[in-house]
Parts: C-alpha cells; sequence; structure tokens
C-alpha cells in the first residue's frame, strides 16, 4: 500500500495525542485510574514539545497513523509508530521501520511485552533486547 510521510503540525495535537493514548491504552489495560490521569497528562504535555519529530502517515489524502522519531543518545529512538485498526497487517508500519533503520546506524525503541507481533517483527529486523520493565522492553538496532 502506497503511503507518504508528512509533517505534522499544531492542527494534528490532537488527533496525535489519541493515537498515542490509544497505543499506551492498548497494552497497558490493567493499569489504575490515577495512572491512567498521569498517564493523559504526561501526553498533553509531552506531544506539543514533540510536535516537530511528528510525521503524519497518508495513504491518498487519509492520514491513517504517525511516526515519531527523535534523536537519543547515539542513534534515533522510535518513539512511537501507530497505524489505524484497518491499515494495520498490510506491511505499512514494517515499510516506515524498515526506511528508519536504513537511515540510521542505531535505533532504540520501548515496546509492550504484550505486543507480541511487534516484538516477532523487531527480533527479526535485528533489535536486540537492552532493558526489561514489569511492562516493556528496551530493545537497540545497531547496523
Amino acid at each position: 500500500m502506497k503511503y507518504e510521510l508528512v509533517k505534522a503540525n499544531e492542527n494534528d495535537i490532537e488527533l496525535l495525542i489519541n493515537y498515542k493514548l490509544n497505543t499506551i491504552l492498548e497494552y497497558a489495560k490493567d493499569i489504575e485510574e490515577v495512572e491512567k490521569k498521569k498517564i493523559n497528562n504526561y501526553v498533553k504535555n509531552e506531544i506539543p514539545k514533540q510536535l516537530v519529530n511528528y510525521k503524519l502517515i497518508k495513504i491518498k489524502d487519509n492520514i491513517v497513523g504517525c511516526v515519531l522519531v527523535r534523536d537519543y543518545q547515539d542513534g534515533v529512538l522510535l518513539d512511537e509508530i501507530y497505524l489505524e485498526n484497518n491499515f494495520r497487517n498490510h506491511k505499512i508500519g514494517s515499510q516506515i521501520i524498515n526506511e528508519i533503520l536504513t537511515k540510521n546506524n542505531i535505533v532504540y525503541l520501548w515496546v509492550y511485552k504484550d505486543n507480541k507481533k511487534a516484538i516477532k517483527l523487531y527480533n527479526r529486523l535485528g533489535f536486540k533486547i537492552l532493558e526489561e520493565t514489569e511492562s516493556r522492553y528496551f530493545m537497540k538496532f545497531k547496523r
């Protein structure tokens, strides 16, 4: 499926907030209300700060997701990749990640342990687990 990445702008902030919250809450299901409020506040404060690094994923004239890549230590951090449900499993995410890996020698990311499909993809692409929390892995790709 043909897509393009376009820079996000201030008009996209609410959409990006929704995408980020969907990403988090899809895999962090068993969290308490207090924690959900903290996450909401964090996301609402952080998105505008990272806006310059966000790209929207467009197919034809429709926005179907987003990707956030930012500088991190000796490489970049794939901080977020989100696709709306009906655009998943069409190799779009894999293509975007492969582009990121082609352009960068070192790529880091966090992934929820419950996101088995993503973990399988990241392992296949050569990511290695550096760190582990109760709910997530911190992974690194190095060319």
